[in-house]
């Protein structure tokens, strides 16, 4: 199995990136959100990659993080989700806001993605919502690494300031959004965070 590839970037497409490792192009299939992150042409580049083989396919799937590349691989046992239909949601969503669209059941920010239906989002929820946690996300992994106890504290108010958001009805992603938004700096408490998030929500 290929764990990454890192070269030049020589070609890239919504759907494809063209990578030369050795003056050899090697083809990675991308999500579109991986597309819109990438560097210049000619720049060096590392994907985390997903290989796939079958009788008549050899398929790389790449991607910019390990947490990236760790939701798709989940994605992808979930029944009528291929490696296709992983990339499309992935292309809509991040790691974080759809680990929050899991958690809170919203179904609507999943079926956005390109050939993904109601009840295929549904689908997701239902068998991923065991497979993940509050904990997977970045925002808690923060505050967990942080070695400062107001740090530590701003990141249990963030974590509970998307978790109020998404009671009060707003989607996963614009809970995530809204609170991501808000600059880092003086601890805040989780009532203050979430007057500043509600501010980027209109």
């Amino acid at each position: 199995m290929i764990a990454f590839v890192k070269g030049q970037l020589e070609d890239i497409s919504e759907e494809n990136a063209v990578i030369d490792v050795g003056n050899m192009g090697i083809n990675v299939k991308i999500s579109a959100r991986t597309a819109s992150q990438l560097p210049g042409m000619g720049k060096t580049v590392k994907l985390f990659t997903y290989t796939l083989v079958r009788e008549d396919t050899f398929n790389l799937y790449g991607f910019l993080t390990r947490d990236d590349l760790d939701i798709f691989k989940k994605l992808i046992t979930v029944n009528g989700i291929g490696p296709k239909g992983g990339l499309a949601i992935l292309s809509v969503l991040s790691a974080d806001e759809l680990r929050f669209a899991v958690l809170s059941g919203d179904s609507a920010a999943i079926a956005r993605a390109p050939g993904v239906g109601k009840k295929t989002a549904e689908r997701v929820i239902l068998d991923l919502k065991d497979k993940i946690s509050l904990e997977d996300t970045l925002v808690h992994k923060e505050m967990q690494t942080s070695k400062d106890e107001a740090a530590s504290v701003d990141g249990r108010a963030r974590t509970e300031a998307v978790e109020a958001l998404t009671a009060l009805g707003y989607s996963s992603s614009e809970a995530l959004r809204a609170v991501k938004s808000v600059p880092e700096g003086e601890s805040m408490d989780v009532e203050t965070l979430l007057k500043q998030a509600l501010k980027n929500l209109f």
